[in-house]
C-alpha cells in the first residue's frame, strides 16, 4: 500500500487566502477583532508506559499550523470576556508530519503467539482541525503570555492495519479526537505584528471506539509569526474598563444547582485486542485483526454543584454505568477457566468541576468505584478510579438543557466515548 502524504505548504496557502478573503469583506471595526498566526512545532512522541517503550523506536515529528484569531474587547459589553481577561478564541488547522515516528516489536516471549515482522511501522501524517481558547495571564504593550486549551478532530493518513503497518499501536482509526494544551508568549515587533513562542502538548486517540487505541502523545516547542491588529486591555487598565460595562449586569450571585444527566456511549474492547494480538495463532482470520465490535454503554449522573463564580462550578456526584459487554467478558473468563462474578452495573462517586464560557462548558471529574465486577482483565487494565472530560453546550431557551460528549477513562486511558443530555435545576 502506498503511503499518503499531506501537502502542508498548499494547506497553509489555502488558509491564508481564506483569512485574506475574510479580512477584505469585513468592516474596519471587525478587522480590529480578527487576527491570524502561522507556526511550526518540532516535537517528540512520548512513551506513556513500559509497554509502549518496548516497541516505540524513532520519536521525532514536526507540525505546521495556522490559526484565525477572534478577540473580545471591552466595547463588546461581554462580562464573560472581562472575567477571563479578554481571551482569544481561534479556529486552527495543523498538519503533523509523523513518518519519523516508527514502531517495531522485537522478538520477546511476552508477545505470546504474535510473530514479529521485518519492517518498521509508521504513525502516519495527521491533519487536525480544532478550536482553541487562549486566556491571557499577562499583557503589556509589547508582551502577551497566555495559556491555551485546544479540542478538535484529526485524520490519520496511515493508521494501524495488519498488512503494512502492523506495529502501529498508537492510532487504530483514520478519524480521531484531538486535545491540546500549552503556554505561549508573544512579543510585538511592530504595530500589528509579533513573534510567538511556546511549549505545547497534543493528544490524538479514538476514544476507545476502535482498536488499537494507545493514543499518540507529543510535546515540543512552538515558534511562529502573529498578526494581531488590536491589543485588548492590559491588566492595569482592566478595572476602569470593566466599570464601563452596563451597570447592574456584571455582578454574579453564586448559587447551587442539581444536575441530572443520561449518556449513551460505545466502546471496543481492550480484551478483544489483546486476544487477537497475543493469543490468536497466525493463519486464523482474526490474527492481529483491525476489525472490532462496538458495544453500547449507558450512564446516569446525579450531581450537586455550587457555581461560585461566573466561570466555575464544583461539586460531588453519583455515577451509574451499565455495560452491555459484561456477558462477553464473562464468556472470555469462563473459556480461560476463571470463576469470578460479573455484572453489567457499576456505581461510583466523583468530584466534579465545570468551566463555563457563555453557553459552552467543559466538565471534568475524577471518581472512585463503589461497585464494579468486570472480570479478571479489568483488575489488570483498570484502576479503582476513573476520569471523565467532556464539552457541553446549553440551550437557555429550553430550560438550559445541555447536550455534550464525554470521554471516560481509566488512568488517562480511554474506556468509552458517550453523548449526554443533562437537565440542571437551580436551587436558590
Amino acid at each position: 500500500m502506498r503511503r499518503r502524504h499531506f501537502p502542508p505548504a498548499l494547506l497553509l496557502t489555502v488558509l491564508l487566502m481564506a483569512v485574506s478573503s475574510t479580512a477584505r469583506s469585513a468592516t474596519a471595526d471587525s478587522l480590529r477583532h480578527v487576527g491570524w498566526n502561522v507556526y511550526v512545532s518540532p516535537s517528540r512522541q512520548i512513551a506513556m508506559d513500559e509497554y509502549e517503550r518496548m516497541w516505540l523506536r524513532d520519536k521525532s515529528q514536526t507540525a505546521i499550523g495556522a490559526e484565525i484569531e477572534f478577540y473580545r474587547h471591552p466595547s463588546d459589553s461581554d462580562f464573560f470576556a472581562a472575567d477571563y481577561g479578554y481571551p482569544v478564541l481561534a479556529v486552527g488547522a495543523e498538519v503533523s508530519l509523523n513518518n519519523g515516528v516508527t514502531m517495531r516489536k522485537q522478538p520477546d516471549e511476552m508477545w505470546g503467539q504474535l510473530q514479529t515482522v521485518d519492517y518498521n511501522s509508521h504513525l502516519g501524517n495527521i491533519i487536525t482541525l480544532y478550536l482553541s481558547f487562549n486566556r491571557p495571564l499577562w499583557r503589556t504593550n509589547k508582551w502577551e503570555v497566555a495559556y491555551l486549551m485546544k479540542a478538535g478532530v484529526g485524520y490519520d493518513a496511515h493508521c494501524y492495519n495488519r498488512h503494512d503497518n502492523i506495529d502501529n499501536e498508537l492510532i487504530g482509526s483514520h478519524f480521531n479526537i484531538f486535545f491540546g494544551a500549552g503556554l505561549r508568549a508573544s512579543y510585538r515587533i511592530a504595530d500589528d505584528w509579533g513573534l510567538m513562542a511556546g511549549l505545547e502538548y497534543g493528544h490524538h486517540s479514538n476514544g476507545a471506539l476502535d482498536r488499537p487505541n494507545k493514543g499518540e502523545n507529543h510535546v515540543g516547542p512552538l515558534l511562529g509569526v502573529r498578526y494581531y491588529p488590536s491589543l485588548p486591555p492590559t491588566p492595569s487598565r482592566r478595572r476602569g474598563i470593566t466599570s464601563q460595562l452596563p451597570s447592574g449586569k456584571g455582578k454574579f450571585t453564586p448559587y447551587w444547582y442539581a444536575n441530572f444527566s443520561a449518556g449513551l456511549g460505545a466502546k471496543s474492547m481492550l480484551e478483544d485486542w489483546q486476544q487477537t494480538q497475543f493469543q490468536t495463532p497466525p493463519g486464523d482470520p482474526n490474527y492481529r485483526t483491525h476489525h472490532f465490535r462496538l458495544y453500547a454503554a449507558w450512564s446516569l449522573q446525579a450531581d450537586m454543584m455550587y457555581r461560585y463564580a461566573r466561570r466555575w462550578a464544583s461539586g460531588l456526584g453519583a455515577d451509574v454505568f451499565y455495560g452491555t459487554y459484561s456477558d462477553h467478558i464473562a464468556d472470555m473468563d469462563a473459556r480461560q477457566g476463571h470463576d469470578v462474578r460479573h455484572s453489567p452495573w457499576s456505581l461510583g462517586v466523583a468530584a466534579k468541576h465545570e468551566v463555563f464560557y457563555h453557553n459552552l462548558s467543559m466538565a471534568m471529574s475524577v471518581g472512585v468505584y463503589l461497585f464494579r465486577k468486570m472480570g479478571v482483565s479489568a483488575k489488570e487494565i483498570e484502576k479503582p478510579y476513573y476520569e471523565r472530560i467532556g464539552i457541553h453546550y446549553s440551550f437557555p431557551q429550553c430550560g438550559n438543557i445541555k447536550i455534550g460528549a464525554n470521554v471516560k477513562a481509566h488512568r488517562t486511558k480511554a474506556d468509552l466515548t458517550e453523548m449526554t443530555v443533562a437537565i440542571p435545576f437551580t436551587l436558590r
